[in-house]
């Protein structure tokens, strides 16, 4: 198989599915953020060719050549992935995702616990709540809470609606101009194909979820950013508190964006639980 190509799943679905093929120390499946075409960035690689780490990612519904399909959960994700790694010929493998992708991350631990190693969320979404005030801190929370009121809203809303460009800070800013620039273009690119993939995922985060964090019983890690203005640290907070078993790593100066600079270190993390 290449490194990239489509699975044809049930129903004629198809899921493109990206891998570096490379790599022997272990192996991890990379869940995209919001929007993200799932294509493997630069930055990633670099990170898992410095380890010997094989990085396998898939566009989810909606993205990248992936079918959308209205109506999935954070929880459907778990299949996907299991269905890659059977493609793929993976045993175990860790899982690491960045923003919406820790989400998706932590999906695929609670309900693949007989393969997944261990996990990371980088400035991860929290459930749904009312717990605490799951807005307080972002720089602009309209698109959410449009998916609260459901697909349709959530679709007019992406009709008209612009990023806010208050919602990174200037660490943020730096990163998209250095070594995180690859993640700029291909949101640029995902966003530019079109809204569903963007609207499911948000819809996705604002609803219930198929699973619980109980459920989520590997070694979670979290890196959060203090100064992130699109998923406050709250919602990190959050998911240390309700986890099992998780680390919290907080860069208090860094935002969305500049947390990623955290990956390298991430997957040393991951490593040393893989032995």
């Amino acid at each position: 198989m290449g490194p990239s190509h489509d699975l044809t799943l049930a129903g004629d679905r198809v899921l493109r599915v990206h891998d570096s093929g490379r790599g022997d120390t272990l192996t991890v499946v990379w869940l995209h953020g919001t929007p993200q075409t799932g294509a493997l960035l630069a930055p990633v690689l670099q990170a898992a060719d410095a380890r010997g780490i094989r990085v396998v990612s898939y566009g989810r519904p909606g993205y990248g050549g992936s079918t959308t399909v209205p109506g999935r959960t954070v929880g459907s994700a778990a299949e996907d992935v299991r269905v890659l790694a059977d493609a793929l010929g993976l045993g175990r493998f860790a899982v690491v995702g960045a923003s919406g992708g820790g989400s998706h991350a932590l999906a695929a631990a609670a309900q693949l616990p007989d393969r997944v190693t261990a996990a990371v969320a980088l400035a991860g979404v929290a459930p749904y709540t009312e717990e605490f005030d799951w807005f307080a801190g972002m720089a602009d929370p309209t698109s959410l809470r449009a998916a609260r009121e459901g697909r349709d809203a959530r679709m007019t809303h992406a009709l008209t609606h612009e990023f806010d460009p208050e919602s990174f800070v200037a660490l943020d800013w730096a990163a998209l101009e250095g070594a995180w620039g690859p993640l700029g273009a291909d949101a640029g690119e995902a966003g530019g194909a079109g809204h569903d993939g963007e609207v499911d995922d948000d819809v996705a985060y604002a609803s219930g979820w198929g699973f619980e964090l109980a459920d989520v019983r590997t070694q979670v890690l979290l890196a959060q950013g203090g100064a992130d203005r699109v998923v406050p640290a709250s919602h990190a907070q959050h998911l240390f508190t309700h986890l099992p078993d998780a680390e919290l790593w907080l860069r208090p100066r860094d935002g969305h964006i500049s947390v990623l600079n955290a990956l390298p270190t991430a997957l040393d993390w991951l490593l040393a639980r893989a032995r």
